[in-house]
């Protein structure tokens, strides 16, 4: 949000930004016009929104599910980042390197070896542990306990867990302290920043498109690790960040 909302600033827009909306709402919001554009997901549109089903389709299909399926609301989308923020898994560098693990068919085959510091409700769901096993076959860990989602990087770092699950996007994967493992089997589907913006708004300017997608080409996975990492793991401003990002890159 405070990307977009410093690039388009930059060029002379007026806008007012409003952080912490719940997700539960922002798309009704959007809908009834008291937002305008909101940063959001293809698959959380297409999936959540639309109920559209997903699996198996790539990048370029489910931003097109997604575009399609809003137009009827008076909604468009931009250009999707590369960004891709999909559930995925952590597992500690260090522990990777020992066991020779780089994706999740490596992770399934070493299982044994690993200690599983998970949530409770992934282990139950079917984008969890329940769909994983049946495309990767069964993970019979030496070690599976149920922690706190909001601990799960201290478990971690105080050596009482291998692997934990996470979104691809989070900042502590830009420690080098921790990687999210291949999905190489592509058992979840991708997750990629679009802008959802009002059709109306676009039309009145656009401008915005030309703008927001030349922010969105830069925000790749690797570059959100980076920029959640400085908000996350340094402990400065998202808006501090926002800002510097946006001074450098455009």
């Amino acid at each position: 949000m405070q990307i977009w909302a410093d690039a388009l600033k930059k060029e002379g827009f007026n806008v007012r930004t409003k952080p912490n909306i719940s997700s539960s709402v922002v798309y009704q919001a959007i809908r009834s016009k008291q937002v305008t554009l909101y940063p959001e997901y293809t698959g959380t549109i297409a999936l959540s929104y639309l109920n559209k089903n997903i699996v198996g389709k790539n990048e370029k299909q489910i931003a097109t599910i997604a575009r399609n399926g809003v137009q009827k609301e008076g909604l468009t989308t931009l250009s999707y980042a590369p960004g891709n923020d999909a559930q995925g898994i952590a597992i500690r560098t260090s522990i990777a390197k020992r066991y020779g693990i780089k994706n999740i068919s490596d992770l399934q085959k070493k299982a044994n070896k690993i200690r599983f510091a998970s949530q409770g409700e992934f282990d139950k769901r079917e984008d969890g542990i329940l769909g994983l096993e049946k495309v990767y076959g069964k993970f019979n860990f030496k070690n599976h306990k149920v922690y706190d989602p909001s601990l799960k990087y201290q478990i971690l770092e105080k050596g009482e867990g291998d692997i934990t699950p996470a979104s691809t996007t989070e900042g502590q994967l830009a420690t080098g302290k921790y990687f999210a493992l291949t999905d190489n089997k592509h058992f979840w589907p991708p997750y990629n920043l679009v802008p959802l913006i009002r059709k109306s708004t676009l039309d009145s300017d656009p401008r915005i498109a030309k703008i927001l997608n030349k922010v969105n080409k830069k925000l790749t996975t690797k570059e959100l690790q980076n920029l959640n990492k400085q908000v996350d793991v340094d402990g400065h401003s998202y808006q501090y960040v926002a800002s510097k990002w946006v001074e450098e890159n455009y």
